[in-house]
C-alpha cells in the first residue's frame, strides 16, 4: 500500500507545472491545470463515464486532495489504458479521511483538471480510523489534536469536558466521536496520555501509537508470560544434549533477544560441520494461546533507534527464550556438513538443549578475526580455533553466493545516536563488518536448508519469496544504466540475478554506486511471505524461508511448530488441513505487518534525521544527487540524510527536466545536474513535522558545466 501511495504522490506532483512570465522569471505554480476542457485519448475514452458511481479506498494528501483506488467491482467501467486512480479535489472529499472506503460519482468531463477522470465523494462506507494519536493543543475551554502518523487527517476538535486530564503539548490518543463533514472537522475525546510535554522519546512513542502499535501487552498475555517465566526451562521430552559443545552467540552490543547461536567443527574428511541453533520459542508460545494470538497480530518486533516494540513480552524475548551465556536453553538445531566449495552435502534438523559458551558482539569478533585486539585474543583464547574456522567457512559461503549471482545491496545504513532527552546528537554510517557478514552467511544457509527440506516433504509451510522483476521495470533500469554507459545484458523477460549482480560489482567504489543500487532495488519486487515455494530472486535461490528469528518474527515461530510436529509424528490429513489454514493466514498477516513495521521504522528515522539537520541550518555539506524530478533535485549526504533542492530556488537559470536522462539542464548556461553527481549544498530550512529537508544548491565551480548536446 505504501508503494501504491508513493506512486500516486508522484502522479500528483507531475501534475504541477512551473511557468515563466515574459521576462523569463519563474511564475506561480499551476496546480493540476485550471478548470478547463482538456482533451486527449484518455479523456475521449472516459467522456461517457460521467455519473457512474464507483467504490474504492480514498488516499488523501496533506493538501486535502486525493485519489480513489477503485475496488474490483468498479473496474468494469474502465477500458485498458484508462487512468485507474480517480482524482478527488479537496473541495469534493465530503469529509472523507485517508484510508476510508468511499462511494463517489464521476464528474462531467468539463470539470476535470486534465485527462484524468475526477469524482466527488458522496459517502463513506467504512471509516478507516476510530482513534488517532497526536499532540494536544489546548485553547481554553476547548482544544484540538494535531494528528501524527501515516494517515493524513485534519485536526480533531476536543471539547473541554473531553480533555481526559491532558495538558497543552501532551502526546495523546483520542477516540473519534463525530466524523468530519464538508463543513467541519472531526470531534473526539482523549482516552490515553502517551507522554507529557517535553518527555524524552515522546515523538517516537506517539508515532508507535499512530501506527496502531503498543509497547505494552494485554493483561491476559502478561499473565501467561509471567506464568511461563516462573516455570523456567523445563525439558518435557528427550532432546539432543549439546551443552558440552562450544556454541556461541554473536549479536549487536545493545541486543537482548538472542535468537541464534552457532558452532563450527572440522570433520575428519576436511568438511565443515556448521551448527545453527535457534531458540525454541514454540515450546512456550503454544498454538492459539493468548501469547500466540498477540504475536500473530504484531507479526514482528520493531526496532526504533532507542525503543523496541516487541512481538513477545520481555519475560520471554529477553529472558527465558533468549540464548544467554552459561544458561541452559531449549533450541531447534540445524547441523549442516559443508564441503570446501560451500555445498551442503548432508544435514540434520532436530530438537536440542544448549548452554552458550559466550555472548560476543559483532565489533569484538570482527576485531578478533582481523587481529586488531590482543586483549580480545587473550580473553577468548579458548574460542580462537572455533572463531577462525567460522571466518573461513563464512568466506567460502560468501564466495559461493556471489558465484550463483546473489544480489548484495550493500547500502550505507544510518546509525543515529540520541541524547537522554531524545535529541539526535549524531547521524553516522553503521559499519557492517566481518562478524555481521559471518552470521548473515550462516543464517542464509540454515534458512535455505530448512526450506528445501520441507518443500520436498510437501507439508504446509511459510516461505520467504522474492519474485522476478516486471519486464517494464527491467526496461526502465536498462535505460537508466545506459545513461552511465553501462549495458545490462539479457532479455528483460528472463533476466538472471547474476546479470544484475555483475552491474553492482561494476559500480562498486564509484561515486554513483549508491544511486545505481537504489534504482536497481526500486526495479525489484518486494519480498513477502507465501505458502508456495516460488523462489527468491534476490538471493538467486529456489528454496528459502525465515527460520532463524522466532523471538521477533511470526513466520519463524509457526515454522518451528511445523518442524517439531513433523519430527515427532507426521501430521494427519485433518491436521495438515488445519496447518494449511494457519500458514495461509500467517503469510498474509506477516507480509502486511512487515510492510507496516518498515514504514514506521523509516518514518522514525526520517523524523530524527530532519530534527538533526534542524540544528545545522546554514551549514554546508557535500552530497550525491540521488534523484531528479520535474520539481527538484534530491541530494543524499555522506551520512545518508536526504533532502531536496527545489528547482524554484535555483535562481541562476531556468532548468528543464529531462526524465529519460535523469537530469535537469539550464537553458542559458548549460549547467547540468544529473543523477549520481557530487554537489555542494547548504541546509536551507527543515520541517520536522513533515520530515522535509530543503537544501540550497551552491552553484560554485565544483558543479560541472557541460554542453547541452553532451
Amino acid at each position: 500500500m505504501a508503494d501504491r501511495k508513493k506512486e500516486m504522490t508522484e502522479k500528483a506532483r507531475q501534475g504541477i507545472r512551473r511557468t515563466k512570465n515574459k521576462h523569463g522569471k519563474t511564475g506561480k505554480e499551476e496546480k493540476h491545470g485550471s478548470r478547463r476542457r482538456k482533451y486527449g485519448k484518455s479523456a475521449e475514452r472516459s467522456r461517457d463515464k460521467a455519473g457512474i458511481t464507483v467504490r474504492g479506498v480514498f488516499h488523501k494528501f496533506k493538501k486535502g486532495f486525493g485519489f480513489i483506488e477503485m475496488a474490483e467491482q468498479s473496474e468494469q467501467y474502465f477500458a485498458d489504458g484508462d487512468e485507474r486512480d480517480i482524482y478527488v479535489a479537496a473541495s469534493d472529499t465530503n469529509g472523507a479521511m485517508d484510508g476510508d472506503t468511499v462511494e463517489a460519482v464521476i464528474l462531467p468531463q468539463y470539470f476535470w483538471r486534465g485527462t484524468r477522470p475526477e469524482a466527488q465523494i458522496r459517502s463513506v462506507i467504512v471509516h478507516s480510523m476510530t482513534e488517532a494519536a497526536g499532540v494536544f493543543c489546548e485553547r481554553g475551554h476547548f482544544g484540538f489534536v494535531s494528528v501524527k502518523g501515516p494517515k493524513k487527517c485534519s485536526d480533531i476538535f476536543i471539547e473541554g469536558k473531553n480533555f481526559g486530564g491532558a495538558r497543552n503539548g501532551d502526546s495523546v490518543v483520542c477516540e473519534i466521536t463525530v466524523y468530519p463533514t464538508r463543513e467541519k472537522n472531526a470531534e473526539g475525546r482523549i482516552t490515553e496520555i502517551i507522554a507529557r510535554r517535553n518527555e524524552a522519546g515522546a515523538d517516537i512513542k506517539t508515532l508507535i501509537r499512530a501506527y496502531g502499535y503498543r509497547k505494552d501487552f494485554p493483561a491476559s498475555v502478561r499473565r501467561q508470560a509471567e506464568e511461563i517465566a516462573m516455570r523456567g526451562v523445563v525439558q518435557e521430552k528427550e532432546r539432543r544434549d549439546l551443552r558440552s559443545k562450544k556454541i556461541i552467540t554473536i549479536d549487536g552490543a545493545d541486543s537482548k533477544d538472542f535468537d541464534d547461536a552457532v558452532s563450527v567443527e572440522i570433520l575428519e574428511n576436511g568438511n565443515y560441520l556448521l551448527g545453527v541453533h535457534i531458540a525454541d520459542v514454540s515450546s512456550y508460545v503454544t498454538e492459539d494461546s493468548p501469547l500466540d494470538k498477540e504475536a500473530f497480530q504484531r507479526g514482528t518486533s520493531i526496532y526504533l533507534i532507542d525503543q523496541v516494540v516487541p512481538m513477545l513480552p520481555e519475560q520471554l524475548s529477553n529472558n527465558l527464550c533468549s540464548l544467554r551465556p552459561q544458561e541452559d536453553r531449549l533450541t531447534l538445531s540445524v547441523e549442516m556438513e559443508i564441503s570446501e566449495n560451500g555445498e551442503v552435502v548432508n544435514y540434520e534438523i532436530y530438537e536440542s538443549v544448549i548452554c552458550s559458551a559466550a555472548r560476543m558482539v559483532y565489533d569484538d569478533v570482527s576485531d578478533f578475526i582481523e587481529g586488531k585486539s590482543n586483549s580480545l585474543a587473550e580473553k577468548y583464547a579458548y574460542l580462537y580455533e572455533d572463531i577462525m574456522n567460522m571466518a573461513k567457512l563464512a568466506a567460502i559461503l560468501s564466495k559461493k553466493r556471489r558465484r550463483r549471482g546473489s544480489l548484495d545491496f550493500d547500502f550505507d545504513e544510518a546509525s543515529i545516536t540520541l541524547s537522554q532527552e531524545g535529541i539526535p546528537i549524531s547521524v553516522e554510517i553503521a559499519e557492517r563488518r566481518t562478524a555481521n557478514r559471518l552470521i548473515e552467511e550462516f543464517m542464509l544457509t540454515a534458512n535455505e536448508t530448512v526450506a528445501k527440506h520441507f518443500s520436498f516433504l510437501q507439508v504446509p509451510f511459510v516461505y520467504r519469496i522474492h519474485e522476478k522483476p516486471d519486464i517494464a521495470k527491467i526496461e526502465e533500469l536498462k535505460s537508466f544504466l545506459r545513461g552511465f554507459g553501462i549495458s545490462l545484458r539479457g532479455n528483460s523477460d528472463s533476466i538472471h540475478p547474476k546479470a544484475l549482480s555483475g552491474i553492482l560489482e561494476e559500480v562498486k567504489g564509484k561515486t554513483y554506486e549508491n544511486v545505481v543500487s537504489t534504482v536497481m532495488l526500486r526495479a525489484m519486487k518486494k519480498a513477502a511471505y507465501d505458502t508456495d515455494c516460488l523462489g527468491h530472486f534476490g538471493l538467486s535461490l529456489q528454496f528459502y524461508c525465515h527460520f532463524t528469528s522466532p523471538i521477533r518474527r511470526y513466520p519463524d515461530l509457526i515454522i518451528h511448530r511445523i518442524i517439531k510436529e513433523v519430527l515427532q509424528q507426521f501430521p494427519s490429513a485433518e491436521r495438515l488441513k488445519k496447518l494449511s489454514e494457519k500458514v495461509s493466514a500467517a503469510a498474509v498477516q506477516s507480509s502486511v505487518s512487515e510492510r507496516r513495521a518498515v514504514e514506521l521504522e523509516r518514518d522514525v528515522e526520517k523524523l530524527k534525521k530532519a530534527e538533526y539537520l534542524s540544528y545545522h541550518i546554514g551549514e554546508i555539506f557535500s552530497g550525491i544527487i540521488s534523484g531528479v524530478t520535474s520539481y527538484g533535485i534530491f541530494v543524499q549526504l555522506a551520512n545518508t540524510i536526504e533532502g531536496m533542492v527545489r528547482l524554484e530556488t535555483m535562481t541562476d537559470d531556468f532548468y528543464d527536466y529531462e526524465p529519460e536522462r535523469y537530469r535537469v539542464i539550464g537553458r542559458q548556461n548549460g549547467r547540468i545536474y544529473a543523477l549520481g553527481e557530487q554537489v555542494t549544498v547548504k541546509v536551507g530550512q527543515v520541517n520536522i513535522e513533515e520530515r522535509e529537508i530543503d537544501f540550497i544548491m551552491m552553484t560554485g565551480q565544483k558543479n560541472r558545466i557541460r554542453r547541452k548536446n553532451e
